[in-house]
């Protein structure tokens, strides 16, 4: 450790006060800082903050260690600790890791042992705040991850219109990354030196957003005691993105369509009109054609988007899903943490219909609730687990089906698992687990 190095601080929890000396002893003669409690509850009084990892028993009356660990991930959800037990077992180990510990050990232990589980959970942890704190901050977020067919040819829509003034629609279903599509057209745009400003049409209320939009004169309302220039006017020069375009009144649609016509700006209560140069993007959640064809939406205005662009959902390039996990687990710290190959697989079967958004949320959830060097299946939650065969379900002759369809497309391939695996629309190693698990390994040597 170094002269200026800070020791790392430890609190100690066990209702055996001369266990409780021990571990404090121990800590101390290994060049930590250590606070020793009898008493879970006594512990929680504590600023946990200050704190850079917990050593806590399980079995202790009044809080045990496992309601101890749950009280300690609501206040700080990051906070390494290892739980101790003299009533080892895989059912006890697995409970504890379940709950969140970092790591576990059985009772009686040694000094070595206990020193060298705490260096390595303490070292896990400063790797991990090293490259939160080290990621640059100013560097071009990265506009998308993937490298699927799908998403390949949706880069080159996005390449192709990028630099032209032309107004773009995007569509596509919620967390499909809309907003994102409408930053890279920016960013890969001469434009990018200019204004991107986002605009949620469905957070602003109406009697708002006109306000917001196009500006308003002092005097002009009660209330309007100072000139406001809208939204498309801060954008001058760059790109405004309208997202769930289709919560816009048909009013403030009249008028967006009389801009997108002149590209001039009257603001509320004036009679100046300026113009505006600036690049209209906009987004929809629902089928704007559809809308459209209600009466919803003013079609006029629809025309006057010349190019579309749909994202794809996530469930049309699953075989992405593990760029984009690796990605998530770079970008939050945790570049140590492995995903198994069956809680990938899981990843991987499931549907996503809230698409990279959900899967953020749900890789998110599982690392605060696992923080574990391996993540399991039984870590991820109870959406993303098989249905059990003794519920009441169509699993089996689903199986079936798949069986066949894999069978099947393998046969029209002549057994060329890429062309196979291209045209079901998943990885090879997924195809090759699946031959494995259905028995056509057998079939393709025959």
């Amino acid at each position: 450790m170094g002269k200026n190095e800070r020791k790392a601080r430890i609190l100690v929890i066990d209702d055996d006060a001369v266990a409780c000396e021990f571990l404090q002893e121990t800590l101390l003669r290994a060049g930590y800082e250590a606070e020793a409690f009898t008493s879970a509850r006594e512990a929680l009084k504590e600023e946990l903050a200050g704190y850079d990892l917990l050593l806590s028993d399980i079995r202790m009356p009044e809080m045990d260690g496992l309601e101890f660990l749950r009280e300690v991930h609501k206040r700080r959800p990051e906070l390494p600790v290892i739980l101790m037990t003299a009533f080892g077992s895989l059912e006890t180990t697995m409970e504890a890791l379940r709950f969140g510990a970092s790591d576990y050990i059985s009772k009686p232990f040694s000094p070595d042992a206990i020193r060298s589980m705490v260096r390595k959970v303490l070292e896990v942890r400063e790797l991990r705040q090293h490259w939160i704190q080290n990621r640059p901050e100013n560097r071009q977020e990265p506009q998308f991850i993937g490298s699927s067919a799908a998403m390949v040819d949706f880069y080159k829509q996005i390449a192709r219109v990028a630099d032209a003034s032309a107004s773009v629609l995007i569509s596509g279903e919620s967390g499909t990354g809309k907003e994102l599509t409408a930053r890279s057209l920016h960013q890969l745009s001469a434009r990018r030196d200019k204004p991107f400003v986002a605009v949620n049409c469905g957070a602003i209320p109406e009697t708002l957003l006109e306000s917001e939009l196009f500006g308003f004169e002092k005097g002009a309302f009660t209330g309007a005691d100072h000139v406001h220039a809208g939204l498309l006017e801060t954008a001058q020069h760059g790109t405004i993105f309208l997202d769930e375009i289709t919560e816009m009144s048909p009013a403030l649609q009249g008028k967006l369509l009389r801009f997108m016509q002149n590209g001039e700006v009257r603001r509320i209560g004036g009679h100046e009109a300026r113009h505006v140069g600036v690049r209209v993007v906009a987004a929809a959640n629902r089928d704007i054609d559809a809308e459209a064809g209600a009466g919803r939406f003013r079609s006029d205005l629809l025309y006057r988007f010349v190019v579309r662009l749909h994202v794809p959902p996530l469930r049309a390039h699953r075989e992405d899903i593990p760029q984009l996990v690796e990605s998530f687990l770079r970008k939050w710290g945790y570049p140590t943490v492995r995903i198994s190959d069956e809680a990938m697989e899981l990843f991987m079967s499931y549907s996503w219909p809230g698409n990279v958004r959900e899967l953020e949320n749900v890789l998110r959830q599982t690392l605060l609730l696992s923080p574990f060097a391996v993540i399991l299946p039984e870590n991820l939650p109870d959406k993303l687990q098989p249905v059990r065969a003794t519920e009441p379900s169509l699993l089996m002759p689903l199986e079936t089906v798949e069986r066949q369809q894999i069978l099947q497309t393998l046969e029209s391939t002549a057994w060329n698992q890429s062309q196979t695996a291209q045209k079901l629309g998943i990885d090879r190693k997924t195809l090759r687990t699946k031959i494995i698990r259905y028995g056509l390994a057998k079939e393709s040597s025959s």
